[in-house]
């Protein structure tokens, strides 16, 4: 029995919640990760997954194996990383990960110029609105956007983003400028939410947030599409800035009620903490951050920071 070969298929499981999502992940028979499993606990003398009808649960054993698995193959990973030169030139794949509509807009365009720059690196770059765990997900590095919770990984701040209220220069030629806040109450607004309904819009007046609430006439689950309605002049949209740069650059969309605006948020590139990093995620955050931190400085400067 190939013992690292087994902890990866039993580590595949556990991720996967169940073996055939191990099979289908590792591109194996079903009956050749059920016998590894087996092996497995053979081997040890341990049961480690208990087989439900639903999904896979962990034993006392089998969580205790599975941190010792993760910790051993780690380690052999990094010890091939050694091996084949990756900490005395770029090379290898790295995986990124940042939200959909910042990486596609934003962080992507600075992934090809990387690329075109280090030939020998390779990136995964995974575009989603949630926070991935980077150890259990394998990935190197994330743009986060928000306050850090304290952890053990490395942060490197590249600049802050804001909530804006956007509207057309149609709509507000149509309906005038809104004095304050409280005046979205009686507007046409356009909902940027999901399945829960987010009626509360806050602001910022006197040092103290505070909310208005709103009755969209049209309400979308994605940011381009709330702001391809505001330009449409169907109402006025709470974005983000990075979200709505491009719109308010070209004209279709303008900023306003700046003055209450809610307090800036911080964006982050984070990644595991390490003794020694690759030489290619250590070329990656060379290259990202003053290119991110210097389109984040123009956002702010085109939404009227």
């Amino acid at each position: 029995m190939d013992r690292f070969e087994a902890m990866r298929t039993f580590l595949a499981g556990v991720d996967g919640g169940s073996l055939s999502a191990a099979s289908r992940a590792l591109r194996a028979p079903l009956a050749t990760v059920s016998r590894r499993v087996s092996d497995l606990e053979a081997r040890l003398g341990a049961q480690l997954l208990v087989r439900t009808s639903r999904r896979l649960q962990l034993t006392e054993a089998g969580a205790a194996f599975a941190a010792s698995a993760r910790r051993i193959l780690d380690e052999l990973d990094e010890a091939e990383r050694t091996a084949s030169g990756e900490y005395r030139s770029p090379r290898g794949e790295l995986s990124v990960t940042a939200p959909v509509l910042f990486g596609k807009l934003h962080l992507a365009p600075i992934v090809h110029e990387f690329l075109a720059t280090y030939p020998d690196v390779s990136v995964r770059l995974l575009l989603v609105d949630a926070v991935i765990d980077l150890v259990d997900s394998q990935v190197d590095l994330a743009l986060r956007i928000g306050q850090l919770p304290d952890s053990a990984l490395m942060a490197r701040r590249v600049g802050e983003v804001r909530w804006l209220f956007c509207a057309s220069p149609d709509d507000l030629a149509r309906n005038g400028m809104p004095s304050h806040p409280t005046d979205l109450a009686v507007r046409d607004t356009i909902g940027f939410e999901g399945p829960q309904h987010y009626r509360d819009w806050p602001y910022v007046e006197a040092g103290r947030v505070r909310s208005v609430a709103v009755h969209p006439r049209f309400s979308v689950n994605t940011a381009d599409a709330a702001i391809a309605g505001a330009a449409a002049g169907l109402g006025i949209a709470r974005v983000m800035s990075y979200q709505a740069a491009q719109a308010i650059d070209e004209g279709a969309i303008v900023p306003i009620l700046t003055p209450w605006s809610t307090r800036p948020i911080p964006v982050h590139l984070v990644f595991s903490a390490r003794a020694q990093q690759p030489l290619k995620l250590r070329a990656f955050l060379d290259f990202v951050t003053p290119r991110i931190e210097a389109r984040l400085t123009a956002i702010q400067s085109c939404c009227g920071d």
